[in-house]
This record gives structure tokens, sequence and C-alpha cells, in this order.
């Protein structure tokens, strides 16, 4: 069994939600909040095991000129201190870069949800590989979004995806 043969959350108890679709239409909702605000459209949200939303957030690296701030960031701090990241879910729109791959595993987030993977394939496998569980989505809605960007900001997705 591979980890993405794993049922994603195993808690269905409380008021949130566990549906992968319903929780990635909340980062769909923050990556339209960063394209609207002139930012790249890439948008995350941080759900806890019973799947009550935690933080939410998108990438704001072109509005405060902060090349650290990402998407998974921004739900990750907007989610506040926790006392464990065990059965958590971060959901984004597009698979996470190394550096935040790297927030996954140091903070033991337990599940991954990738709206796509088609415009920028990032750490999801590396992440299933150490155990995290991951789902891929790849939903068109994602895909159009960000694509749409790159065709009108090449220069500026190039600099947020490193490459010259």
């Amino acid at each position: 069994m591979t980890a993405s043969d794993v049922p994603l959350v195993t808690s269905t108890s409380g008021p949130g939600t566990t549906d992968p679709a319903a929780m990635l239409a909340v980062a769909l909702d923050e990556a339209r909040a960063g394209l609207a605000e002139g930012g790249i459209p890439i948008g995350a949200a941080l759900f806890g095991a019973d799947g009550i939303l935690l933080g939410r957030g998108h990438n704001r690296r072109v509005q405060d000129d902060d090349p650290s701030m990402h998407a998974e960031t921004a739900a990750f701090r907007n989610a506040g201190r926790q006392r464990s990241y065990r059965g958590t879910t971060m959901v984004t729109t597009l698979s996470p870069c190394w550096y935040c791959s790297g927030l996954v595993r140091q903070f033991g987030i337990s599940n991954v949800v990738v709206g796509e993977a088609r415009t920028f394939s990032g750490g999801h496998e590396w992440l299933a590989e150490f155990g995290v569980r991951v789902l891929l989505l790849d939903d068109e809605d994602c895909v159009q979004l960000l694509g749409g960007y790159i065709a009108a900001h090449p220069d500026v997705w190039n600099e947020d995806i490193g490459e010259d």
C-alpha cells in the first residue's frame, strides 16, 4: 500500500469538512484573492484532523515583496501555533515547491491535497515517499487559473520558481 492509497483524513467528526474537493475550494478562493491583488494565483489552506479550517492564505511574494511568502507558508502562519500538526491536511492549488514541502516535513503535517501538478511538479512525490498521504486532484480550474497567469506574466512566474 502506498501513501496515496491511505484515506486522507480518518476522522469525520466535528463541523469541518474532510471532502478534498470542498477543502480545495477554500484554497482556490485564496488563489483568486491573490490574483485580484495582482499576485501569483496560488492558494492554500490548513485543516485540522477533524476537518476544521485552521488557516488559509495565498502567495504574497509580489504584494509583500517577500520571496518567502508562499501560499502554504501563509496558510501555516495564519493557522497560528498548534500543539501538534499530526493528522492535519495542507491543501494547495499547486504541487508544493521544495521550500513548502520542507515545511510539511518539518512540522509533521500528515496529509497534502494538491490541486494540480501539470503546471509545476514540486515535492509532492517526495513527501509521499516519506509517508505523507498525498492526493493529487488534477483540477482543471487550478490549471486554468495559474496557466493564464503564467501566459500573461512569465517573468514573474520564472522568478517564483527560481528559473532564469
